[in-house]
Order: structure tokens, then C-alpha cells, then sequence
């Protein structure tokens, strides 16, 4: 039979244990109902950022591996292009070591002529594709930031959060103002990293 056990952190006690009435302080204190309810609202904000974060990251990822691909693409086409372009020059050799005024020589010519214009279209389509990357790379690199600032948000929420649960242990007032002060920060990077999107 498989049991599931759920592990408590510290402050998850304190919270449960004030609000249960039993912090010492009497049953239903105000201060330590603020102090759940503060915590409830924090984690909410942490569980966005840090859902924010691995979106970001999974696209920052995704957009990187499809410049991968992309650019094995272009270095292929590239590739071609090299090979038409060889297949033009051995044509000129060719037209230039026949006869003048020669089939041989007129073939060669018309061969070197094909190649030519075949060459054009692929070099347009490795341009292309090799714009396609430098937009997936930057659309990466930019998620990427914003993955940061995610994970820099949702890092100062649970600072925050930490910083609560102590204040409800230790009873200190300014420590619930340096927990506000951590949640704002936390905050205003969540804005910062949503405003980069």
C-alpha cells in the first residue's frame, strides 16, 4: 500500500499553528490572521511568476532549437549553391578547352548558363533562412531575459513570504516592512519582466 507524506517547511507550521489560535496570543488574533492571508496572497503571486518563468524559458528554448535547425538548413543550401557554382566553373573550363564554335563548346556554354541561374534561387533561400535564424535567436535571447526577471520575481515573493512567516514567529513589525519591501521588489520585476513580453 503507498502512502503519501506531506512535508511542512517551518513557517508552515507557525502559519497553521497562529491561525489554529495556539500562537499564545489568544484565539483569533488579527496579527496572525493578516500574517496567513499576506502568505496566501504572496504564494498566489510566486506561483504566476514562477509559471511566467517556465513559460519563458521552454520558449526562449524552443526558439533556440529552431535556429538550430534553421542553420543546418542554410549551411545545406549554402552547400548546394557551392556545388552549382562548381558545376558553372568546370562548364566554363570545359566551353573554354573546346573548340571554338564547337557542339561541345555550345553545350559547355548552355550548361554554365543553366548553372548560373539555378545558383540564384538557392542563394535567396539561404538568405532567407539565415534571416530566419538571427529572428529565432533574438526572440530567444529575449525570452530569455524575461525568463530572469521571472525567476528573479518569484525569488524575492519567496524571500518574502519567508521573511512573513518569521514575522508572524518573532512578533517584530519592521520585519513585516522589510517582507512588504522584498514583495514589492518582487513585484515590480514581475512588471518589468511582463512588460518585456
Amino acid at each position: 500500500m503507498s502512502e503519501e507524506y506531506e512535508v511542512h517547511g517551518p513557517h508552515d507550521h507557525a502559519v497553521e499553528h497562529a491561525a489554529a489560535g495556539h500562537g499564545g496570543h489568544g484565539e483569533g488574533d488579527p496579527f496572525a490572521g493578516r500574517m496567513a492571508v499576506i502568505t496566501a496572497i504572496l504564494a498566489s503571486i510566486g506561483a504566476i511568476f514562477a509559471y511566467q518563468s517556465g513559460t519563458s524559458e521552454n520558449l526562449a528554448l524552443y526558439y533556440k532549437n529552431e535556429a538550430a535547425i534553421r542553420k543546418t538548413e542554410a549551411a545545406n543550401q549554402w552547400a548546394y549553391y557551392q556545388a552549382k557554382g562548381e558545376k558553372e566553373n568546370l562548364a566554363e573550363l570545359g566551353a573554354a578547352l573546346s573548340a571554338n564554335a564547337s557542339e561541345t563548346q555550345r553545350r559547355f556554354t548552355a550548361d554554365a548558363e543553366r548553372y548560373r541561374q539555378q545558383k540564384e534561387p538557392i542563394r535567396a533561400k539561404a538568405e532567407s533562412i539565415e534571416k530566419a535564424v538571427a529572428l529565432d535567436d533574438e526572440r530567444s535571447e529575449a525570452l530569455m531575459h524575461g525568463h530572469h526577471r521571472w525567476a528573479q520575481a518569484t525569488t524575492a515573493i519567496q524571500i518574502s513570504i519567508a521573511l512573513t512567516a518569521i514575522t508572524l514567529l518573532t512578533r517584530r513589525r519592521w520585519l513585516l516592512y522589510v517582507s512588504m519591501g522584498m514583495a514589492s521588489a518582487g513585484v515590480v520585476l514581475g512588471a518589468l519582466a511582463f512588460s518585456s513580453i
